[in-house]
């Protein structure tokens, strides 16, 4: 019997996991050490931002060469500094992610994957001390592509490479907490599932008309019976 699996494929910041701080202070932290630049990140929207835009301005706004070896040495610095930081700052799973993730993970008609504007490493890094980077298969990632709304090609394409199945877009679930979020996943024809623990209430959210909205991921029942039409 054929299985109609649905490809999930969650952001990370404000939706599985809050670092507490953790990564604007590695960014500034990076600035300082790489470019000797004092940086308050006035201006720059890093919410549903991916790293690799969010280093490009960086770099623009303190006049410096927005070269790929700038942008890679301030990515590279960045990490190095996250490693550092993320014990230390008082971040969380945000409500409901392991039951959820517990339960999602035994299903056969689920795939779980990553779409984030992390570079593949700091998710890696920002999971791992979590203890949820294990869930997921594979991912789109910063490292991809600047761009958010290009990452859900990067997703159906390691879906396919994995799993030798087609995701059609009725069965893709981009499941983020930004209105950037809600827009990528429309970017390939994907239900948009809004989550309000970030940035962005749930107010805010449903004016960017997801697919679904939830204040948080806690009601697991619910969530699974909205995402499987249970």
């Amino acid at each position: 019997m054929r299985i109609d699996r649905r490809l999930l494929l969650f952001d990370i910041d404000g939706t599985l996991i809050t670092s507490g701080g953790a990564g604007e202070a590695a960014l500034k932290d990076a600035m300082r050490s790489r470019f000797g630049v004092e940086e308050d990140l006035a201006g720059i929207i890093l919410a549903g931002a991916t790293d690799a835009r969010i280093a490009r301005e960086l770099l623009e706004k303190h006049g410096i060469a927005v070269s790929p070896e700038n942008v890679a040495a301030l990515l590279d610095t960045y990490l190095g500094h996250l490693a550092e930081r993320i014990g230390r700052h008082d971040g969380k799973l945000l409500p409901g992610i392991v039951p959820l993730l517990n339960v999602l993970s035994k299903r056969e008609d689920a795939v779980l994957a990553l779409l984030t504007g992390n570079v593949s490493r700091g998710a890696e890094i920002k999971l791992t001390h979590y203890g949820v980077w294990d869930f997921f298969e594979f991912g789109a990632f910063a490292d991809d592509h600047h761009d958010r709304n290009e990452l859900g090609k990067f997703a159906r394409a390691r879906a396919l490479e994995r799993h030798g199945e087609e995701f059609p877009p009725s069965r893709i679930y981009v499941i983020g907490d930004t209105p950037k979020d809600i827009e990528c996943g429309r970017a390939i024809g994907a239900c948009t599932v809004a989550i309000a623990t970030g940035h962005y209430s749930a107010a805010q959210l449903k004016d960017h008309a997801p697919d679904f909205l939830f204040e948080d991921l806690s009601d697991t029942d619910r969530v699974v019976s909205h995402l499987f039409g249970e």
